[in-house]
């Protein structure tokens, strides 16, 4: 019966709410300093990024393993789970830069023999 107390119904919820703000504060991820490459991060660089957890890292990085190289940031939209909004929220965290592989042609002449 002291659930019946109106003071005590306010002050369980006041406790309830703060608990649950702390909770989804604790959740949210601090972004990175840097854009992460995503033709060079490693996964646990990729999930400092907000919106990229293990698996869709691990997508990545499966995708750069069998593709090659992404182009653009809009390349992830190709990545199955990945809907339209979220590479938007990740593109300020997200770069794309060229990577020189050894296969990779190259633009300099060849020496002259």
């Amino acid at each position: 019966m002291a659930w019946r107390s109106p003071s005590l119904r306010v002050l369980l919820c006041l406790w309830l709410i703060l608990f649950l703000s702390a909770a989804a504060s604790a959740g949210e991820k601090k972004p990175p300093a840097k854009p992460a490459n995503i033709n060079t991060a490693n996964a646990e660089e990729l999930q400092q990024v907000p919106g990229i957890g293990p698996a869709p890292a691990q997508k990545i990085l499966q995708m750069r393993k069998s593709y090659g190289a992404f182009k653009s940031v809009d390349d992830l939209l190709a990545l199955r789970g990945l809907g339209a909004k979220r590479p938007k929220k990740m593109r300020k965290y997200l770069t794309v830069a060229r990577t020189n592989s050894p296969n990779a042609p190259s633009n300099k002449p060849a020496a002259a023999p």
